[in-house]
């Protein structure tokens, strides 16, 4: 197989076609949306457009209000911000920094939650793709993973926020959305001109969110055709092949439901780092971890909170994968994976 294989779709996702001709006619569009002029109110027209595009995307199109922002990050210190929400150490680095990490995790990464008033939780966890059950009434709900990839309402799910990042489906880097209570008093980090009905003041994002709007779209089609059926598929192939390679190699969480697309393979006594390193050099990009904390020196939170130490936890990475990619390729990788493994042995031995 010649050319390279992009393996970390969950630490972004190619940008979709439909995305890519969105962002093209909204840069087009001259016009500050906060001006009142025609310029002014055609950037205005792209900016709701592609609000209500969202909102039938996300089931949110009554009783609710969508707030465009720069992506997760930002969308969970404004949702988080200033509460005593209770989360569980699972959660990503941009909520776990903002809750009181309480709430217990199993050994196959599933978060019990007694009291979902005051509590947040995420809908999929981006390295183990442990999908959570979401308890009606919770407070907050961190949906970047799952979003596209599961089927998820907000009008059904019983969640206070909402919020994601368009580039984990298909749409640009730097554009992400907070979905909150129709006329919840939410206040605002970033204050001057007073956009987004005051809760977040700053020029929009235009083209960004025009393209996070045709990616929403697009992703729910898939997702409505089987797309993600037939990625599960890939990924189970996948895993067969490393196993018959090395019945030693764990696939953390899959004891639980996972995304379709995500494998985080623990292979005892051989560094994340250094498989991250040989896959790199054989043409293959996977990761250790999230993309957010790839690099840092430190425990791995996810894991040790599903009751690996850190040795072990030390020794993971993970593969994700999307539509377009193949059987073929898994496989490839599987091979590549399983000559590295071998001279890895071999030089411990």
């Amino acid at each position: 197989m010649t050319g390279r294989v992009y393996l970390d779709w969950n630490a972004t996702s190619p940008l979709r076609p439909e995305a890519r001709a969105a962002m093209a006619e909204a840069m087009d569009v001259v016009g500050n949306p906060s001006s009142v002029h025609a310029e002014g109110r055609a950037a205005k027209g792209l900016i709701e457009r592609a609000r209500g595009q969202l909102a039938e995307a996300l089931g949110a199109s009554s009783g609710a209000d969508l707030v465009f922002v720069s992506g997760a990050t930002e969308a969970a210190a404004l949702a988080l911000g200033g509460r005593e929400l209770r989360g569980a150490r699972i959660e990503h680095d941009a909520v776990h920094a903002w809750c009181d990490p309480v709430l217990p995790v199993a050994t196959d990464g599933r978060v019990e939650v007694a009291e979902p008033e005051d509590a947040t939780l995420q809908l999929a966890n981006s390295e183990t793709g442990v999908v959570q059950d979401l308890p009606q009434g919770l407070a907050v709900s961190d949906i970047t993973q799952g979003f596209g990839r599961l089927p998820f309402a907000y009008g059904w799910a019983g969640v206070g926020m909402i919020f994601l990042s368009a580039h984990k489906f298909g749409g640009p880097k730097g554009a992400g959305l907070l979905v909150i209570p129709e006329g919840y008093d939410l206040s605002a980090r970033s204050r001057g001109g007073g956009q987004e009905m005051g809760r977040r003041s700053g020029t929009e994002n235009v083209i960004g969110i025009a393209g996070m709007a045709a990616a929403a779209e697009a992703a729910q089609r898939d997702l409505a055709a089987g797309t993600w059926d037939r990625v599960a598929e890939i990924r189970n192939i996948l895993e067969k092949a490393i196993v018959a390679a090395s019945p030693e190699t764990i696939f953390v969480g899959n004891a639980a439901r996972r995304l379709p697309n995500t494998s985080l393979m623990l292979t005892p006594g051989w560094k994340g780092e250094t498989q991250v390193m040989a896959m790199d050099l054989a043409g293959f990009a996977v990761s250790a971890g999230s993309a957010c904390s790839s690099g840092k020196v430190r425990e791995n939170r996810v894991l040790a909170a599903m009751g690996y130490d850190r040795a072990e936890a030390g020794c993971a990475i993970r593969v994700s994968i999307g539509p377009d990619t193949t059987e073929d390729q898994v496989l490839a990788f599987a091979e590549a994976w399983s000559r590295a493994r071998q001279k890895q042995r071999a030089r411990a031995a």
